[in-house]
């Protein structure tokens, strides 16, 4: 979803009825309001009454944004904070009337509200911004080219590189996350959360594995063979004892002594 717009003075014109009714009224107010002294008690009164006569005008701007992934409330809530933002800067000796200075106001603080409140990950204002010119540039490029933009179309139609195009499609990522528990397969039974993988429990082996067989090499064949038997045929230290032609009580001094090499070899392999 993207949020454009362009704003000027002339837009006040193209408002309905309902968002422009108490115009002369509320010039008035604020014309009334500017001509008081800052500290002046009524002045916080007009201020009010000057915001319940524009909150029509707001209310048009929110709801022409409305449908967009955000509650209309929260939109008429950010125009209003605007509205507010713009009665309080207007200033009526600089020539400009209060709409042609207030619906760019009330326009770019939904823009804001869009740009900082609907990301599901907050990425950088530059890729924000990419990521909305890119949308415009697919749409204006679908119409003229007949057919899907390229990646190389859309950077030639923006002039920026691939690259920074490829960068803007994968921040628009993050402008909405997927829930965990959605449904991936057919009958509903596989969540996305079960394709994610785990903590492997032998990843901190893995160094050790490898450092194993040179650390194996330096134990004479006997006490290889011993090893062997012992952890990769787990077999007993008497079925080792029967095998070798040893007695039981060798084999344990035996195996003892190749651990004790072993531990020390390895140990000093990672230091």
């Amino acid at each position: 979803m993207t949020v454009t717009e362009t704003t000027s003075t002339t837009q006040a014109e193209t408002l309905p009825a309902a968002a422009t009714a108490p115009v002369d009224s509320a010039a008035e107010l604020l014309n009334a309001m500017a001509a008081m002294p800052a500290g002046h008690p009524s002045r916080a009164s007009l201020r009010d009454r000057a915001i319940e006569a524009w909150l029509p005008l707001a209310r048009h701007l929110a709801h022409r944004y409305s449908g967009r992934g955000e509650p209309t409330d929260d939109l008429v809530q950010t125009a209003t904070v605007g509205l507010i933002k713009a009665v309080d800067k207007f200033d009526p000796e600089r020539g400009v009337d209060f709409a042609g200075y207030a619906i760019p106001t009330i326009i770019g603080e939904i823009k804001r509200h869009f740009r900082d409140r609907t990301w599901s990950v907050r990425v950088p204002r530059r890729l924000q911004e990419l990521r909305l010119a890119i949308t415009e540039a697919n749409s204006s490029l679908t119409h003229s080219l007949g057919r899907s933009p390229t990646v190389a179309d859309v950077a030639a139609h923006l002039g920026v590189s691939e690259e920074d195009v490829l960068e803007g499609l994968e921040g628009a990522r993050a402008y909405n996350a997927t829930s965990l528990s959605t449904p991936i397969s057919a009958d509903g039974t596989t969540e996305l959360g079960d394709t994610l993988g785990g903590e492997d429990s032998e990843f901190e082996l893995a160094e050790t594995r490898v450092a194993l067989g040179p650390a194996l090499a330096t134990l004479d064949e006997r006490e290889q063979k011993i090893l062997t038997l012992r952890f990769y045929g787990n077999l007993t230290q008497s079925q080792i004892a029967d095998q070798i032609g040893i007695s039981q009580m060798h084999v344990s001094r035996l195996l003892t002594k190749a651990l004790t090499k072993l531990r020390g070899q390895l140990a000093s392999d990672t230091l």
